[in-house]
């Protein structure tokens, strides 16, 4: 009789993003050398169109997991090709607006796993974003929406679970009312993170990375805290105590 171990819990640097908030490959790569203990490297927009699909492979070869971060946005079949590339350069997350529909969501998460099956390559994870964490309440209204970033928070990551995502992009603040309403299993992941001792920069909803653990957050995207830090690791590993000591 055979037994399967459950997988292992994933420790407090598993679930740590680093945001490659940087211009080009050189300083990515330079960067990712100084934190040989981060596992997941986010690239978003400004460092992929500098730098292109390469930089992802020299990641990968550095033994890095990726997400990239490219908030995608068009057309059904526009995304899921877009989509079908990403699980081609070997991401492990990627992004996509839940604000585009179902119908593009739903295309998008049939294009990883048929790309996945046929190619032998795994399937990233898709992940809604809801609202960015630069905007605020009345911001959200100059642009229509009238119920306030709750409420379309909780909308569209409704939307994003039941269209086939694996998660949702959203604020610390949103954790607790989109884990009541999508269950376990429904990755959250949370930017807008400062430690305690950070400042808040232009992030507007933000939350310690101890609380937004606490609530339920999955992963945590972390940028100039860390990586604009004196040492990057020293910085890494007071996130991780941080975390830890539940402070």
């Amino acid at each position: 009789m055979s037994h399967t171990s459950a997988a292992p819990a994933p420790t407090a640097a598993d679930r740590i993003i680093i945001a490659l908030d940087v211009k080009n490959k050189a300083e990515a790569l330079a960067l990712a050398a100084k934190l040989p203990r981060a596992r997941i490297f986010k690239v978003g927009l400004e460092l992929f169109i500098a730098e292109g699909p390469a930089l992802l492979g020299e990641l990968r070869a550095a033994g890095k997991h990726l997400f990239l971060d490219l908030k995608l946005h068009d057309i059904p079949n526009t995304v899921a090709q877009a989509v079908r590339s990403g699980a081609r350069y070997g991401v492990q997350l990627m992004t996509l607006h839940a604000s585009g529909g179902a119908e593009m969501l739903a295309r998008a998460a049939e294009a990883a796993a048929e790309v996945a099956a046929k190619e032998s390559v795994p399937r990233p994870k898709l992940l809604g974003v809801t609202v960015l964490t630069s905007l605020k309440d009345d911001e959200l209204r100059q642009v229509g929406f009238a119920d306030g970033a709750a409420a379309q928070v909780l909308r569209l990551a409704k939307l994003a679970k039941s269209a086939g995502l694996d998660g949702v992009v959203s604020s610390a603040q949103e954790i607790t009312v989109v884990r009541r309403e999508t269950g376990s299993g429904f990755l959250i992941v949370t930017p807008g993170i400062r430690p305690a001792w950070a400042a808040a920069g232009d992030q507007k909803r933000i939350m310690t990375p101890a609380e937004a653990i606490r609530l339920g957050a999955d992963y945590l995207v972390i940028g100039r805290p860390i990586t604009q830090a004196p040492s990057p690791q020293e910085a890494f590993d007071k996130v991780l105590e941080e975390i830890s000591s539940g402070a």
